[in-house]
């Protein structure tokens, strides 16, 4: 978007009152969304966007400025005001452009959106595989967007990164209601990946598992509550990994010292059977990436190694705080965002033991198969989440479905209560979607089935 010449402008004027080095984020956008409601699709999207964000770093902060006018006098005039806020710095200097390598192909290089006429299509079928699963199936919704985010990144230290990334979700919520008992259920798919991705994965199996999760969840029980044993399910428990420990990972807060692992590296902060990874370098997943929003390469990172701190999600300015290598996980909203250190697919390897054999060893539980949201404070780590898809276990036998189950705990010390870890390691495909500091980004999740000896279920019912 921007040529060399402009660039060494630019970084002239951002340069001119001091900073260490300076960076060029430019971006170009374009949505299509459609949803369904009562049978009808309407709601249609479609977005275009098109800005430049420019930073000025001075060791621990950055003056910023973006724009979403592209003209040479626009962009000297941003370049200008994120000098002017990173003033009193030592002086930076541009450097010649050194081309990025070749980015790995994680993901379809596509240019253009999917066809409209195709996603109507889908989200037809979706609905009428759902309320054919059931008469008692009263509602269903269903939502689809794609996306093509192309991005070009300039360093005044000479990198210069241009990558392309597709983004394309599915979901289908059904709602079941008889004899005054209602229930709802909901699936999702989708990924850096295009349309014919439904071609293997048919959106009718995300349908039929949206509706049987309603039905479950009208004829369910009132949770117990009280402290029991909990199963963590494979791919979809993840999310309760991201909440409650990966965030307490990122290097801002580590940085800061605001979080309990602040300063622990090489410490045990996990039992041993806790293996914990963050990788943007998985093909087609939702939180992958070939570089960061700095424009440096994603990268596997291991986080946790058998109940050991091993590492650090960083961004270039936090990496340089800590004085550690930065891992390639400086993500942003959009153009008009800073970097922030983020997940980007967050997920446990597979341990040794069968789902029966955690199900069999659990006395009195309960299988908290997939989430439905829930909260975290990062610098203690405290947690509250909400079962989206639950079940009461019993002598070492899942019994019965549960219904309106939170659990209430603290990320590091359920961590320490890991007893048994399953061989079906999976990633979740969901359109999961982080919050931070007002920015969101999308994110992958996975880990395998998980037993936990102790947790705090509140529920209706009691224990």
């Amino acid at each position: 978007m921007i040529d060399e010449a402009l660039l060494a402008r630019i970084f002239q004027a951002a340069l001119r009152y001091g900073g260490e080095f300076s960076d060029v984020f430019a971006e170009r956008r374009s949505t299509l969304a459609f949803r369904l409601q009562n049978g009808q699709v309407h709601e249609g999207i479609v977005v275009a966007s098109t800005g430049v964000g420019i930073r000025v770093v001075c060791g621990e902060s950055a003056g910023y400025a973006y724009s979403e006018d592209i003209s040479e006098a626009a962009l000297l005039a941003a370049a200008q005001s994120a000098s002017l806020i990173a003033r009193h710095s030592p002086a930076g200097s541009a450097r010649a452009a050194r081309i990025a390598g070749h980015l790995p192909t994680l993901y379809p290089q596509r240019e253009s959106l999917g066809d409209a006429a195709a996603f109507a299509k889908l989200l037809e079928r979706a609905e009428s595989t759902a309320r054919a699963a059931d008469s008692r199936i009263s509602a269903v919704n269903a939502h689809v967007a794609d996306e093509v985010q192309e991005i070009w990144i300039a360093t005044s230290d000479g990198r210069r990164v241009h990558d392309r990334r597709p983004m394309l979700t599915f979901g289908v919520q059904a709602i079941a209601g008889s004899g005054g008992q209602r229930g709802s259920g909901y699936a999702a798919d989708g990924g850096r990946t295009s349309l014919e991705y439904f071609t293997t994965h048919p959106v009718e199996e995300l349908a039929a598992d949206a509706a049987r999760i309603a039905l479950l969840n009208m004829d369910a029980r009132p949770a117990p509550s009280g402290e029991m044993e909990m199963i963590v399910g494979a791919g979809g428990g993840g999310v309760l990994l991201h909440e409650a420990v990966g965030h307490g990972l990122e290097g801002d807060f580590n940085a800061k010292g605001t979080s309990l692992y602040a300063g622990r590296i090489g410490e045990r902060v996990a039992s041993d059977l806790v293996t914990i990874y963050d990788d943007g370098n998985l093909p087609e997943e939702r939180g992958s990436i070939a570089c960061d929003d700095e424009g440096n390469p994603g990268a596997h990172t291991v986080l946790v190694e058998n109940g050991i701190l091993r590492g650090y999600l960083l961004d270039e300015i936090n990496a340089g705080v800590l004085g550690m290598a930065r891992t390639g996980n400086g993500r942003r909203q959009s153009f008009a965002h800073l970097p922030l250190p983020r997940m980007c697919n967050t997920y446990m390897p597979a341990g040794t033991s069968t789902l029966d054999e955690i199900i069999s060893s659990t006395k009195h539980g309960i299988y908290a198969k997939s989430f439905a949201g829930g909260q975290v404070e990062i610098s203690r780590g405290d947690f509250v989440f909400m079962i989206a898809e639950g079940y009461l276990v019993e002598d070492g036998r899942i019994t019965a479905p549960i219904k309106n189950a939170t659990i209430i705990g603290n990320g590091p010390d359920i961590m320490t209560r890991v007893t048994a870890v399953g061989h079906d390691a999976q990633l979740a495909r969901r359109h999961y979607t982080c919050g931070k500091n007002g920015q969101y980004v999308p994110v992958g999740v996975g880990m395998p089935t998980v037993k936990i000896s102790a947790v705090t279920v509140g529920g209706t019912a009691d224990a």
